[in-house]
């Protein structure tokens, strides 16, 4: 595969090198960089309980309850969470965590119940004190305290990103991407999704789905997201361990709208693209598909990138009818393997008859002009009738299997109908 000279790098925290050696003709095999988070996300934190709050602010004789961690415990990731067992049943009401200087730290229950996950990562090598109240299911109030420290930080850890910067918008195929290097070992998949937390307004189902390797997992509804939507994404993986000896390395948030319905549709038969918006044509237009040794990829992509003008180069391909260094116009990547939706003057000619592509979808230059103009990131692409099927993994392929599928790839069990938000 070549390189193409990319006009403008990324802004980013880490781009891993993984690629996958498939055909395209844009040869490009590298990925954007990840998008910088921050350390919590608004919606997602929730105004930490009064500080200066006290035991006897509780109903009066307490009962004691038995807090996790323990009180005295040492060595504590960063990733703790703060739990209690009620003797006997019971509901926890109210957790209060503070720094030895008496700092409060943000945090809120999950919905059920199981924890108390605090907004941001705790500090390494820092003294909490937690004090949890409850009441059982006798009626009785439970209360109970315990001081604990975080662990120095540590020396291995992986490295992670997250493809959804704030503040932009994308459409509606947009899935949550989070990625791994190294992948994550299975057995502690479980663990670091439960730290991954996603919020939708309105309101809809959705799931993670693991590539096999575990260097990727993408988090979509069970439909495109309704238009409006808000998506609030924490992955909480600051300080996890792993089985492997390693940790998470730092929280990553975004929080992104999603914009109006635009899908495109290729058809090889026909050698044509149905552009709809909202749920209503708005047109059609010839293309040229990848010839029969580098056919296009079958399958739904989405729109990775666009650059309104950028250079292929190819040059490294074993094939030399395959290399080539060519100015490209309005390219919008649809597969880490290289192939765009791109304006291709040279084939106008046979666009709507024969397909001459290295993998690519070939419009014309007014085409290409017209749909750089419309299209977000994140918009959707469906081709049909090729010789390839698209290869989980070789871009954003989260629509590229159904619904039961998808779910079939959670490391935690999926309610019917798809996991609405754990807060």
């Amino acid at each position: 595969m070549g390189r193409f000279a990319r006009a403008g790098a990324m802004v980013g925290v880490l781009v891993l090198t993984a690629s996958l050696a498939l055909t395209g003709c844009g040869g490009d095999e590298e990925k954007p960089a990840f998008v910088p988070g921050q350390q919590e996300v608004g919606g997602i934190s929730s105004t930490a309980p009064d500080p200066s709050a006290s035991p006897s602010d509780a109903a009066p004789a307490a009962t004691p309850l038995a807090v996790t961690p323990a009180d005295g415990a040492t060595g504590r990731p960063a990733s703790t969470e703060i739990s209690a067992r009620i003797p006997g049943g019971g509901t926890v009401s109210k957790v209060v965590l503070t720094t030895a200087a008496g700092t409060a730290v943000n945090g809120r229950m999950r919905r059920d119940g199981t924890a108390w996950v605090p907004s941001a990562p705790l500090k390494y090598g820092t003294k909490y004190t937690a004090t949890v109240t409850g009441a059982g299911k006798d009626g009785a109030t439970h209360q109970g305290t315990s001081t604990f420290t975080t662990m120095a930080k540590p020396k291995s850890m992986i490295g992670s990103g997250l493809y959804l910067f704030s503040g932009k918008t994308y459409g509606v195929a947009m899935p949550v991407v989070a990625e791994f290097s190294p992948g994550i070992p299975k057995k502690d998949r479980a663990a670091v999704q439960k730290r991954m937390f996603v919020q939708t307004d309105p309101p809809q189902p959705g799931a993670w789905h693991w590539l096999y390797n575990g260097t990727q997992a993408y988090y979509r509804a069970p439909e495109y997201w309704k238009t409006g939507t808000t998506i609030t994404v924490r992955l909480a993986l600051a300080g996890i361990p792993l089985s492997n000896g390693r940790y998470g390395n730092v929280d990553r948030s975004a929080t992104a709208k999603i914009g109006r319905a635009f899908e495109m549709t290729v058809d090889n038969a026909t050698k044509r693209m149905t552009v709809s918006e909202n749920g209503a044509v708005i047109k059609t237009l010839p293309v040229s598909l990848g010839k029969k040794s580098t056919p296009s990829s079958s399958g739904t992509m989405v729109v990775m990138e666009k650059k309104e003008s950028t250079v292929f180069d190819t040059r490294d391909e074993p094939d030399p009818d395959n290399q080539y260094v060519t100015k490209i116009d309005f390219a919008q990547r649809i597969t880490w393997g290289g192939e765009y939706i791109h304006a291709a003057p040279w084939s106008e000619g046979v666009q709507g008859r024969r397909n001459v592509s290295h993998g690519c979808v070939n419009v014309s230059m007014a085409e290409g002009r017209w749909l750089f103009g419309k299209t977000l990131v994140g918009d959707p692409i469906t081709v049909k009738g090729t010789e390839r099927r698209l290869v989980p993994g070789n871009g954003w392929t989260a629509w590229s299997m159904n619904w039961s599928e998808f779910v079939a790839g959670s490391a935690l069990p999926v309610p019917k109908g798809g996991q609405g938000s754990p807060f």
